[in-house]
């Protein structure tokens, strides 16, 4: 089962425990918070429930894992020639949450959603495997640069495979 919410302006994908980063929410580490403004409940192979603009009786109960900052925004101003430069960096605060519950009229998602749940992290855990992926992306970008920049001999048979003895 997932939902599609919307909290802080911004509208969040969800599935039972997903840890996503929202604009900060008034709730301390530890606790659970209960999110509302669900738009869209739906199930793999079933037909969504689409809100007009949310679905009535549906809300997601989340645990707060960490009160956090996001990165720094650097805001540099400059006009030129008048020796004026002002330099100002803004981090938002942000709250990390871990998904714990879907409900929908009362169904709770783990009452029809057959999943495992998958054992818990640590939010420095979260951000090592985060990473971890970010970097094996960045291989693979690179792997394909590397593909994309080689010289194919295209008078060679085969149109620049390696030619293969034909006697």
């Amino acid at each position: 089962m997932f939902a599609v919410l919307q909290t802080g302006g911004k509208q969040y994908k969800v599935a039972r425990n997903d840890v996503i980063t929202v604009e900060k929410l008034a709730a301390e580490p530890g606790s659970e918070v209960e999110l509302d403004q669900v738009l869209l409940v739906g199930q793999d192979g079933g037909s969504p429930r689409v809100g007009a603009p949310t679905v009535d009786g549906a809300r997601v109960t989340a645990e707060v894992l960490e009160q956090t900052r996001g990165r720094k925004i650097t805001v540099f101003k400059k006009k030129r020639r008048q020796g004026y430069r002002r330099t100002h960096g803004h981090r938002q605060h942000q709250t990390v949450l871990r998904i714990t519950d879907i409900a929908v009229d009362g169904a709770k998602a783990s009452e029809t959603d057959a999943s495992a749940p998958t054992p818990r992290q640590s939010p420095q855990q979260l951000r090592e495997a985060t990473n971890a992926g970010l970097n094996a992306r960045n291989k693979a970008k690179a792997r394909t640069a590397r593909q994309r920049n080689t010289v194919f001999d295209t008078t060679l048979p085969g149109g620049g495979a390696e030619a293969d003895d034909e006697a």
